[in-house]
């Protein structure tokens, strides 16, 4: 209820995307001030910005990932491809040797036809005795007996050694098949294992093309999302700065440490990073001695207002000294702390990161969309 009441007590919203066109005199010099309400339109395209590439860095993430995968499957395709390779190497060389030994065979299959050959023409030879004669010229029965089982043995010897010789020659020649086989399945094994790397190292480049796609999208849009921050520091400068910036340092007021040290790198003692807005409002409200709570976790400067609220702190659009004013404009909005408070409207204020690089700035500017909390 209290929050409600407040809330009726002045009319402000977060959501104004128009420019507040304000006359202000300063230092004898007419000029117009823009609201700071038109860094919600740099905002809303730095989000849109940043949410496709978080969607894009997703798909990149993705694509790297299945490319990854293939690459993997390239890789042992090729490990087999290799090894494939090998294989019909070591059998080639077992054929070829294999051969070598068909070849001496056939030597020697030659030398012991020759060899058949003459013992063939001795018992033919041999045959033209009669068995009558054979035993007329025998001395006796047993030398008879004897030269009959020399014509037996060697006929037996002819025989044995034809079929050794053709036996050999078929075992060698189903061996040379056997290799010759062996080596045309891993031919074709390699041709498939080679087909299916040129199919997995294609699905990689066309992977790799649209992750670089991605990739460079993310780029664009970071490039984008650069000139936009530019473009918000020179909006935020002429809402804050209001062309009298007196000064850019303050480490003799801020905590040496927090103003020495790179911004964001310090969580201050109301959960603020360093060389924030809020981080030096909060900090002068506390060495003030007023009671500044701990809003750390629900820093943003746009938050300040209902935080406050939340808590019975004063809010309304009446300035005074020691006030903290607030911008809800923006995705972050912007806090200021109320140095002077003068009859013509506009307000002395001091603040930091109105540029974006965490500096200090003092300035002399219209009240516009302030709303300011009264810190008791």
């Amino acid at each position: 209820m209290l929050k409600q009441k407040l809330k009726n007590r002045f009319i402000y919203s977060r959501k104004i995307v128009g420019v507040a066109m304000v006359s202000l005199v300063l230092a004898g010099t007419s000029i117009y001030y823009t609201g700071f309400v038109r860094a919600d339109q740099y905002d809303e395209q730095i989000r849109a910005l940043q949410q496709q590439n978080d969607v894009n860095q997703q798909a990149a993430d993705d694509l790297a990932s299945r490319a990854s995968s293939y690459q993997d499957a390239v890789n042992r395709l090729e490990e087999q491809i290799d090894a494939l390779q090998q294989a019909i190497v070591e059998n080639q060389s077992k054929s070829d040797e294999l051969q070598k030994q068909i070849e001496l065979k056939k030597i020697e299959l030659k030398h012991q036809e020759h060899i058949l050959g003459e013992d063939i023409k001795a018992l033919y030879l041999e045959g033209e005795i009669t068995t009558l004669e054979i035993l007329a010229s025998s001395k006796d029965i047993s030398e008879f007996v004897n030269r009959e089982a020399d014509r037996t043995a060697v006929q037996n010897k002819i025989k044995a050694t034809v079929d050794q010789i053709k036996e050999l020659k078929l075992r060698l020649e189903q061996q040379q098949r056997e290799l010759q086989q062996r080596i045309t399945d891993l031919q074709n094994q390699r041709s498939q294992q080679a087909a299916a790397q040129a199919q997995q190292a294609e699905l990689l480049a066309y992977t790799e093309g649209q992750k670089a796609t991605y990739d460079q999208q993310i780029r664009s849009n970071n490039s984008r999302i650069s000139e936009l921050r530019r473009q918000q520091i020179i909006e935020n400068a002429r809402a804050f700065g209001g062309g009298a910036i007196i000064r850019t340092d303050r480490c003799d007021i801020y905590p040496q440490n927090w103003c020495n040290a790179p911004m964001d790198s310090i969580v201050d003692s109301w959960g603020m990073y360093n060389r924030e807005c809020v981080s030096w409002t909060a900090y002068r409200v506390a060495v003030s001695g007023r009671y500044m709570p701990y809003w750390g976790g629900r820093g943003n400067a746009n938050e300040w207002d209902d935080n406050a609220i939340a808590a019975g702190i004063p809010v309304d659009r009446n300035p005074r000294v020691g006030d903290v004013g607030i911008s809800n404009a923006g995705y972050y909005g912007h806090s200021v702390y109320v140095e002077d408070v003068y009859d013509d409207g506009a307000i002395l204020i001091s603040q930091f990161n109105v540029n974006w690089q965490g500096t200090y700035s003092l300035a002399r500017i219209p009240v516009g969309n302030l709303v300011f909390i009264h810190f008791p």
